[in-house]
């Protein structure tokens, strides 16, 4: 079988058809009164345009969102797959066949696919990439830091905070995109997150938000817990996790999914980490492997979405990371920005200037409202506090109406 088949948006156009008809019917009974029985054939044209411009008119964004963000996964492994100037390193030497078996390909393309088959055997395809330098395409975080907190800050509220210096759990000031989507009357109370790493209710602000969110070692605790919820709770006491502060990303998405089975939520943002987590320890093998995961992951949501009817071709999803990371062999598992080695991260000061590359990101998008055009080979510098703007748009709301101070929309928008 096709492996795109079994993810791609199914093709049924009930909704727009239902749609269209209406305004034709309505069509004709505004026109009809205006002409003549032989005049048929010209009613009915107008009739069919007058229905078609109707249809224009009141067509809308899709009402769902799903935010995805994969911590520090580089733009290199993503557009060209495994690297080898890294897998070459004698750290790995006896792990190397494994994974190049696993991950080999003749070229670039076939390398990337293999690695991330969801991102390019169904989202290029439907989509948009934006990040691949090789090609000129260029995007980065505007924020002085380049590590988590002050990543996920400007991805979710659509500037960068100078403030913001630090990853310790300390609540936000600044309002997110999710806080201010659920004061919205279409979206109160449908609002979701979750997240590996266990700062994630400081960053979203949990106590002002009042937002559902799920994050850390925490175990789900909405009302209607299905077997399988209770069942993850209790795995995730036994099963240990590498890290004292970051989950294995299986137990966010196994979540995730329970939690959209039994709430429907029009809005989630949903954030994986062992990329990051593994390439601190300098594991390059299990960073591949968590990037594949991440690919299956996001894969398996879109499935999950895609079966249901409230969200079925009526949800846009949008991939980004927070950060990059060093762009050689030797600073590829580190990032951090000049100011931040001389402050939060002294630890690698050893790097004067920063870690090249670790400001260098990419972004995937797709969905109904989004512009079909592949692996974007704009030479236009796009940024992370766009990203914000951009997920408002595609709900329909004029970003503005949430702040006007931020990044604006990313030109990956269908026109309306």
């Amino acid at each position: 079988m096709d492996r795109s088949s079994s993810y791609s948006c199914p093709k049924s156009k009930s909704r727009v058809l239902n749609k269209f008809f209406l305004c034709a019917l309505l069509g004709r009974a505004y026109a009809r009164p205006f002409f003549l029985p032989n005049k048929s054939e010209f009613e009915m044209k107008l009739i069919f345009f007058f229905g078609l411009c109707c249809f224009v008119l009141t067509s809308k964004a899709a009402d769902n969102l799903i935010l995805v963000s994969i911590d520090g996964l580089r733009w290199q492994e993503v557009f060209q797959g495994y690297q080898d100037d890294v897998l070459d390193l004698e750290t790995f030497k006896e792990q190397k066949a494994g994974l190049v078996k696993q991950f080999s390909g003749t070229n670039a393309e076939s390398k990337r696919q293999k690695l991330m088959p969801f991102l390019w055997n169904v989202l290029a395809k439907e989509g948009v990439l934006i990040g691949n330098r090789k090609l000129g395409s260029q995007m980065q975080v505007t924020n002085g830091y380049w590590f988590s907190y002050p990543g996920y800050n400007e991805l979710l509220t659509g500037k960068a905070d100078p403030n913001i210096d630090s990853n310790k759990a300390i609540d936000n000031p600044n309002v997110t995109i999710l806080e201010w989507l659920n004061k919205q009357s279409q979206y109160q109370g449908k609002v979701a997150a979750f997240g590996s790493w266990d700062v994630f209710p400081a960053i979203i602000n949990r106590t002002r938000s009042g937002l559902p969110i799920n994050a850390g070692f925490e175990s789900a605790d909405w009302a209607g817990l299905s077997d399988k919820a209770q069942w993850l709770n209790t795995l995730q006491t036994q099963i240990p996790s590498p890290w004292h502060n970051v989950r294995l990303d299986a137990f966010t998405l196994g979540f995730t999914k329970e939690y959209i089975l039994a709430h429907q939520p029009k809005v989630m943002y949903v954030s994986l980490g062992e990329t990051d987590d593994f390439a601190h320890q300098g594991n390059y093998p299990e960073y591949l492997r968590g990037a594949n995961r991440a690919d299956k992951f996001i894969a398996q949501l879109w499935t999950l979405l895609q079966s249901m009817e409230q969200y079925q071709n009526n949800t846009n999803l949008i991939i980004t990371v927070d950060h990059g990371r060093g762009d050689s062999a030797q600073s590829w598992q580190h990032h951090a920005s000049p100011k931040a080695v001389k402050g939060y991260l002294n630890g690698l000061k050893q790097y004067q200037d920063g870690i090249p590359g670790a400001d260098q990101i990419w972004l995937a998008a797709m969905g109904p409202d989004v512009k079909g055009s592949v692996e974007s080979q704009q030479t236009s510098d796009f940024s992370l506090d766009q990203v914000a703007a951009t997920a408002v748009q595609l709900l329909g709301f004029d970003y503005q109406q949430f702040a006007t101070d931020i990044g604006q929309p990313l030109p990956i928008i269908k026109q309306r």
